[in-house]
């Protein structure tokens, strides 16, 4: 069965309309004239090109001359096009996708149809998921970056670093507690991370608790959690951290700040697996592997009392021991150069460049605040130089500031107050140090005047406030 040809065009979904050679409009469907908000009274006889003809996405207006349209009966040639908007009767736009064919007779072209759609919700999707793609390629470049914070933060091929990667491969498949002692800045983080992102339990969570930040009120809580009106703030049920990681890594950094009253309440979820949240009799379960870190020696804080032995004993399972950066010099390239590359990203500061001259620099000093004072003053050098050489702003190596005051010699049969002991070891150390010309480690350094290790003299320098430069 045939259907009339204005029957065809009442039916389609499609915007169709006819053109003569001059550009008027010969006819229009019912689709064209809901699409347009022009009737079929308004738009036949007139030039539909300046009607709803046509503007680019930016809004500038085509002429007769560029016109696809026209370009379709004057060329006799079919035209189509994605990119443009059609303007309603009301002064909105709306995309469009328009293909215009060109009436020919006798080799002579009598005029165009176009037949169009709507495509609003196309671009519409397409923007979304373009929004999309580049909200995926953000995340991307975020969870690079905490890949290579994890597993490329250790960076370095020192004979020391390599010891702590191959301690690492041999304990982060095991459930073993893991003790990591060191300097502060040293990356003791770092090591914790790796272990865990070696382990079994990699697809859970490394939870972090800086043990020194906890106010002591509150360390109960934060370890185990509380329930609505345990105390006063507690408005509502919190999970404490051992719940959070459960199934996973708990890393508690700087242990050796736990007050001594809790230590009890850790070392029986460390034994039993148990623990209650504050103000609730309901004993919980949990399984979770601990990661401990101090830059304390913690023998002396048990020797002290400071510290439960049993609890050091459990914790102390498979100690790392995460070596200074001035016993690691060969390391310092390549972590300089890695700061430098991070610093001109994230600060902006492009074409620094890092000479021999800077690395001769940075391995003559003695770091003693390690690879977080590296980082700082690669940082603080990249800002100040603003392109070009790397602009070091270092203190002499092995400088130090004096005390402004002594302890008093020892007298025969004398006994000193545990005060007077502390100045005079301060002292002791003030003078090996202007014996070896403000040289820590090494022949003929402080430490080995002092038949001390160096990591253990420097921990000695900060506490008692000698201020290392």
């Amino acid at each position: 069965m045939k259907y009339p040809i204005q029957h065809i065009l009442d039916s389609a979904g499609e915007g169709i309309y006819g053109l003569d050679a001059a550009g008027f409009t010969t006819f229009i469907n019912p689709a064209a004239e809901n699409m347009t908000g022009f009737s079929a009274e308004e738009m036949i006889g007139e030039c539909q090109h300046k009607m709803v003809h046509h503007s680019r996405p930016d809004g500038t207006p085509f002429s007769h001359l560029d016109c696809p349209i026209y370009a379709a009966f004057n060329e006799g040639k079919i035209y189509s096009c994605s990119n443009e908007v059609f303007w309603r009767k009301d002064g909105t736009s709306f995309p469009v996708e328009y293909t215009s064919t060109p009436i020919m007779k006798n080799g002579k072209c009598l005029g165009a149809v176009v037949v169009f759609n709507d495509i609003t919700e196309r671009k519409k999707a397409e923007k979304e998921i373009q929004n999309l793609r580049r909200q995926l390629e953000l995340e991307n470049d975020y969870l690079t970056q905490e890949i290579a914070k994890a597993y490329g933060g250790i960076i370095g091929k020192s004979p020391a670093l390599n010891n702590i990667l191959s301690q690492i491969e041999l304990v982060a498949p095991t459930e073993a507690n893991v003790l990591i002692t060191g300097e502060s800045g040293t990356g003791k983080e770092l090591v914790a991370r790796e272990i865990h992102n070696r382990s079994s339990r990699n697809p859970r969570a490394l939870v972090t608790v800086n043990c020194a930040t906890i106010p002591k009120e509150l360390y109960e809580s934060e370890f185990f959690g509380h329930v609505k009106g345990s105390f006063t703030g507690a408005v509502k049920d919190r999970a404490g951290r051992f719940e959070t990681a459960n199934g996973g890594t708990l890393f508690l950094d700087e242990v050796g700040e736990i007050p001594l009253d809790l230590q009890s309440k850790l070392l029986r979820v460390l034994q039993e697996g148990t623990y209650e949240r504050v103000g609730d009799e309901t004993t919980r379960k949990v399984d979770v592997r601990i990661i401990a870190a101090t830059n304390r020696i913690l023998k002396d804080e048990v020797q002290a009392g400071r510290f439960r032995q049993d609890l050091y004993y459990r914790l102390n399972v498979f100690p790392v021991e995460v070596p200074p950066l001035r016993e690691r010099m060969e390391d310092i390239p390549s972590l300089a150069t890695h700061f430098l590359k991070s610093a001109s990203k994230n600060l902006n500061v492009p074409n620094v460049r890092i000479t021999q001259a800077n690395l001769i620099d940075l391995q003559n000093y003695d770091w003693p605040g390690n690879v977080r004072e590296l980082q700082n003053v690669i940082e603080r050098a990249a800002i100040i130089s603003r392109g070009g050489k790397l602009l070091l702003n270092l203190p002499k190596a092995g400088s130090y500031i004096k005390s402004k005051k002594s302890a008093e010699p020892i007298s025969n049969g004398e006994i000193l107050t545990d005060n007077q002991m502390k100045e005079r070891e301060k002292e002791n150390i003030l003078k090996a140090l202007d014996q070896a010309g403000g040289k820590v480690t090494g022949k003929g350094g402080a430490a080995d005047l002092l038949q001390m290790k160096p990591t253990t003299l420097y921990s000695r320098i900060n506490k008692m406030g000698i201020g290392l430069k």
